[in-house]
């Protein structure tokens, strides 16, 4: 089996970690880990120091992007073949990555963790913002992606070097777009994910309408002036 980093951006997830990253190493030891811990104001930080987990700690706050890319950089420095990106608040499932990392095997740059590819899409505010994303996508792209906020993803090689080295842009929908339109090849795997059991989403209906307003926005229009990846 090739190198799989599984990469879990933590910002004030005491409550969960130490469930997600446990079921992970008890259950597929054969994967590595690494925990970016965004500044978080709890206490994420000293929970991983005592368990001994593998963090990178940033100080203050960055944001999903810059502790993305940092784990970009990381995986491709160290060798690594595939990053699977994992939330920390316990809604994604680990067994589902042995399905995602057969998938990419066939030869995608990108595989995402869907929970719509054979499952119904509810109807929901927040639904009708995937709904409209993956149209836009769509109608870009030419290509179907029926869950584009999904963030659980995993990427290659080819995409380690794209982020680490010539682009500086977080794992959204838009950047789904923007490496559809430059060629790179994504796939979709149905998996269930589990209900937040600690903590809550910073999404509250007002952020995902803008959220999916700024999607839109950048899929429909910003796409077509960014530069092609060489």
């Amino acid at each position: 089996m090739k190198k799989v980093l599984v990469l879990i951006p933590a910002y004030n997830e005491a409550g969960s970690i130490e469930k997600v990253v446990d079921d992970l190493t008890e259950n597929h030891p054969e994967y590595d880990y690494l925990i970016i811990n965004d500044g978080s104001k709890d206490d994420t930080l000293a929970v991983c120091k005592r368990r001994g987990y593998h963090v990178m700690d940033f100080p203050v706050n960055l944001g999903l992007e810059c502790g993305f890319v940092a784990g970009m950089k990381y995986a491709k420095r160290s060798g690594y073949d595939y990053l699977i990106q994992f939330d920390a608040d316990g809604q994604h499932v680990a067994d589902y990555i042995d399905d995602i990392y057969d998938r990419i095997e066939e030869g995608y740059d990108i595989v995402i963790g869907s929970r719509f590819e054979n499952e119904k899409k509810p109807f929901s505010m927040r639904m009708l913002g995937s709904t409209l994303i993956s149209f836009a996508i769509r109608l870009t792209t030419g290509c179907r992606i029926k869950d584009p906020t999904s963030g659980m993803r995993m990427y290659n090689r080819r995409c380690m070097q794209v982020f680490s080295k010539e682009i500086n842009y977080g794992p959204e929908p838009d950047t789904i777009s923007y490496l559809l339109k430059n060629g790179f090849k994504v796939s979709e795997v149905q998996v269930e994910m589990r209900e937040r059991e600690t903590g809550s989403s910073y999404l509250t209906i007002s952020k995902s309408i803008a959220y999916m307003f700024k999607m839109l926005i950048s899929i429909l229009f910003i796409q077509n002036f960014r530069r092609k990846v060489r």
